[in-house]
């Protein structure tokens, strides 16, 4: 699976430029508002949505053909992102920005068709007993391409970019897109097993969705992506517009996130097939409730927005989500029956990312609507962020009712796990660099 790995380290240099903050500190200097950043943050996840039809066609054109078409044509759109910076010349801000709008439909559009064949290539690929050690490598590699790219987003940027600066920008992500087609043709191809090219009776997918354990998982999925979906997108709103940081500030305290999800490896690794994923989830979200204080302080003026603070709260938030996004796919993947695996996991991914997609917009409408509002309660400064944070955390709690809800039967107990992460775990990273004689 090496080849799996260098497209994911390359495949993340590229879409973390156009699909995260330089994306939407970009569209910042174009003076969107909240609801239109919602959009350009939820645009991706919410055309996921399209493969519940494209589902029906990987049998007859292939896994890799599948994937590596909507991938070829997600570079193509990268590369005509990054010359409506350079139209500044002749087009307004407002036309810049339904231009960026327009490209990013077409370059999620690509994405949302062509990904439905990725996870039933990969379960094909990778046996059931090292799926979990695989998520983990991955995780680990996308985390630290993530990491890289928008560090040289912040020494790009620095603090007041100008067009060409995105612009450069851009074409570094485009390049890095056309690299990770490469290593996407060297990964082996899997034969689908024959179906009818002609479908003679409709997929029943609710159905599919009533599975119990299936329906449960996808509860806790979508409770997950309506807290999560806004939280990247919005800090970087609330560093830049109530924090007052500069850009390059902004990304490299972003860019830590990425850190704290390359740490999943080391903090579970290969242990997550042992540990099971519910009680990892029940972990992750109990936890993003400290992590939502603390950003509900900041916010409400309780503590001030040092450069550690932000650090430390961005940390955690990468390290939480790659643990919880790596736990969903691993039960997915041991809890999808094997007849009809090909629309079992595009209805996963399609329900977990339409909230997703639907979270940072439901989001921004919020902020917009709270907008100049000011208030003070509790000890805390009332204002549109700290009604975000705290709604994010009551969202985040239904979340973890869900996720205690999960059937996994080969799980671990909370105790278990508790004794993983806070004894076993250190226990091996100090005895791994004590020196030995």
């Amino acid at each position: 699976m090496n080849q799996a790995y260098y497209f994911s380290v390359f495949n993340a240099l590229s879409f973390q430029l156009v699909l995260s903050s330089p994306m939407v500190l970009y569209a910042k200097t174009l003076h969107a508002s909240a609801t239109v950043l919602g959009i350009i943050t939820g645009m991706m996840p919410l055309l996921v949505i399209l493969q519940i039809p494209a589902a029906s066609y990987i049998n007859q054109i292939g896994y890799k053909r599948f994937v590596l078409g909507g991938w070829s044509a997600r570079v193509m759109f990268i590369f005509l992102i990054a010359l409506v910076p350079l139209a500044s010349g002749f087009l307004n801000e407002g036309s810049r920005l339904a231009l960026v709008l327009a490209l990013l439909f077409g370059f999620n559009f690509s994405r949302g068709i062509s990904s439905c064949a990725w996870l039933p290539w990969i379960s094909s690929l990778v046996p059931a007993p090292v799926r979990g050690r695989y998520l983990a490598r991955d995780q680990a590699c996308v985390n630290l391409a993530s990491f890289l790219s928008f560090v040289l987003a912040a020494v790009c940027l620095g603090g007041e970019p100008r067009a060409w600066q995105f612009a450069a920008l851009f074409v570094f992500s485009a390049v890095m897109g056309a690299i990770s087609l490469v290593f996407l043709k060297r990964i082996p191809d899997v034969l689908v097993a024959e179906e009818p090219r002609v479908a003679t009776t409709s997929v029943p997918w609710l159905t599919m969705a009533r599975f119990p354990p299936f329906l449960k998982l996808m509860r806790a999925v979508v409770g997950w992506s309506l807290a999560y979906g806004g939280m990247q997108a919005f800090t970087v709103v609330y560093l830049k517009t109530h924090a007052g940081m500069g850009d390059g500030t902004i990304l490299f305290l972003t860019s830590i996130s990425f850190l704290g999800g390359l740490c999943s490896l080391w903090f579970l690794g290969s242990r997550l097939d042992r540990l099971g994923s519910k009680p990892v989830l029940t972990f992750c979200f109990a936890t993003w409730l400290f992590v939502l204080a603390g950003w509900t302080l900041l916010a409400g003026g309780a503590l001030a927005p040092g450069l550690a603070m932000v650090a430390i709260l961005q940390f955690l938030m990468g390290l939480l989500a790659a643990l919880a996004q790596m736990s969903n796919t691993r039960l997915a993947m041991a809890i999808v029956p094997q007849m009809g695996r090909n629309h079992f996991f595009a209805l996963f991914s399609v329900i977990g990312s339409v909230a997703m997609g639907l979270s940072p917009i439901g989001w921004g409408v919020v902020l917009d609507a709270v907008g100049p509002w000011h208030g003070a309660a509790l000890g805390l400064a009332w204002n549109r962020f700290t009604v975000f944070f705290v709604a994010v955390a009551l969202v985040m709690a239904i979340a973890l009712v869900l996720a205690r809800r999960l059937e996994e039967p080969e799980a671990v107990s909370m105790d278990e796990l508790m004794r993983e992460i806070l004894i076993q775990s250190p226990q091996r990273f100090l005895v791994r660099f004590w020196p030995r004689g």
